[in-house]
C-alpha cells in the first residue's frame, strides 16, 4: 500500500460541483506533497456496475483504492442521498475494502438540509466495508461553488475553510498510519 490517496469521484454528471471540490482538494493534497489518483465513477463501464462485477473496465480502478492509504469520497446529494453511481461503485469493493483507510467525505447539494444525508447515508456504508477512521464530512452548497465547468472554480470562503481542514486532517491520518522507516547505522565502537 502506498501513501497515494484515491479519490472517488461518484457524480454522474460531467460539469460536476462535487467532482470539482474534489479536485481541489487533490491540489490541496498535491501541494503538502501527497499524491492522488481519481476514479471517475461515470466513466467506468455501466454493465459492470450495475451487474455488480468487476471486470476489465473496473479491475484499475478497484486496483486504485486497494493500493491507496486513504480516500477521499465525492458525492452530490440527490433526494437526501449520496448518488447511486456512488453506492454501485462501493457495492463492487470487498467487505473489507476500506479496511483501515482514513475517508474524507466530500458532497455538494443544492440545500442546507440535505448535509445529514452523508452522517445517515454513506457513514454506514463506509463503515461497513472497514474505513477508519471516518473523518468529518465537508458539505457544500451548490451556491458556495461557482464555475466547475468551465474548469475555473470558485469557492466561498467558509466552505473552502471547511476543505482544508478537511485536508489537513486527512494528510495526518495518513502520515500517522504511514510505517516508519528505519535506517540501519554502524556504530564505531572506539
Amino acid at each position: 500500500m502506498s501513501n497515494r490517496i484515491a479519490i472517488i469521484a461518484g457524480s454522474p454528471s460531467e460539469g460536476s460541483r462535487s467532482a470539482a471540490l474534489a479536485g481541489h482538494a487533490a491540489e490541496r493534497l498535491a501541494a503538502r506533497g501527497i499524491a492522488t489518483r481519481t476514479v471517475h465513477v461515470r466513466r467506468l463501464p455501466a454493465e459492470e456496475l450495475l451487474q455488480a462485477r468487476s471486470g476489465i473496465g473496473t479491475s484499475e480502478a478497484l486496483r486504485t483504492i486497494a493500493e491507496s492509504a486513504a480516500v477521499v469520497i465525492a458525492t452530490p446529494v440527490y433526494k437526501a442521498s449520496f448518488s447511486g453511481l456512488l453506492k454501485v461503485f462501493l457495492d463492487l469493493l470487498p467487505i473489507d475494502g476500506l479496511r483501515g483507510k482514513a475517508v474524507l467525505p466530500l458532497a455538494t447539494g443544492a440545500s442546507p438540509g440535505h448535509m445529514l444525508a452523508l452522517d445517515y447515508g454513506l457513514r454506514p456504508v463506509l463503515a461497513a466495508l472497514g474505513a477508519y477512521p471516518v473523518l468529518p464530512s465537508v458539505y457544500g452548497l451548490d451556491s458556495q461553488l461557482t464555475n466547475p465547468a468551465e474548469g475555473r472554480l470558485v469557492i466561498e470562503p467558509v466552505l473552502e475553510l471547511r476543505l482544508l481542514e478537511g485536508v489537513d486532517r486527512l494528510a495526518e491520518a495518513v502520515r500517522k498510519s504511514a510505517p516508519v522507516q528505519h535506517t540501519l547505522h554502524e556504530a564505531t565502537l572506539t
